[in-house]
């Protein structure tokens, strides 16, 4: 973790609770799209709500020896590099293969227009571009870690 990235995450432990137990670690800090720009815009999505779900191709997380999403689980999402945004807790992780993953999900990952043709569309880019990255041939059964979060704090990084 970066000094600001670990500065987050300390100013998120010092919100909660006195007396409670805090989450024990932080998975890792990352940012959603391929780009500051979609990072950036990304991240207001999930901070405002409308991005609630996500999905990562199973075999990346494998080859990348990545952990795999679990309930319980925080995360700092950036809006690019070094830039924290918020943190969020994954509520439900689940493996759906490319072709299964559902109406509730395409909506709940907030973009585009939130329809399943649009996801759809959007997700075979990733996974082809994830494959051609890992040596895979992407094919419409490619094992999706969907996963379900809420942002458990928004604040804005203290100076």
């Amino acid at each position: 973790m970066t000094s600001k990235i670990a500065r987050y995450w300390e100013q998120f432990l010092e919100s909660l609770p006195a007396g409670g137990d805090p989450p024990p670690r932080c998975v890792e800090d990352f940012s959603f799209g391929t780009d500051p720009e979609d990072a950036a815009e990304i991240a207001e999505l999930v901070i405002r709500g409308t991005k609630t779900a996500t999905g990562s191709l199973l075999w990346a997380l494998e080859s990348d020896h990545k952990h795999r999403p679990c309930p319980g689980d925080h995360w700092i999402v950036t809006r690019g590099r070094d830039d924290p945004a918020c943190v969020i807790r994954t509520l439900d992780a689940q493996v759906i293969p490319f072709d299964e993953v559902g109406v509730e999900y395409a909506h709940r990952g907030g973009e585009g227009d939130r329809t399943l043709a649009s996801w759809r569309a959007m997700y075979w880019d990733y996974i082809t571009w994830e494959c051609a990255r890992i040596r895979r041939e992407p094919h419409e059964k490619a094992p999706l870690v969907m996963e379900t979060f809420q942002v458990v704090y928004s604040e804005p990084l203290k100076r």
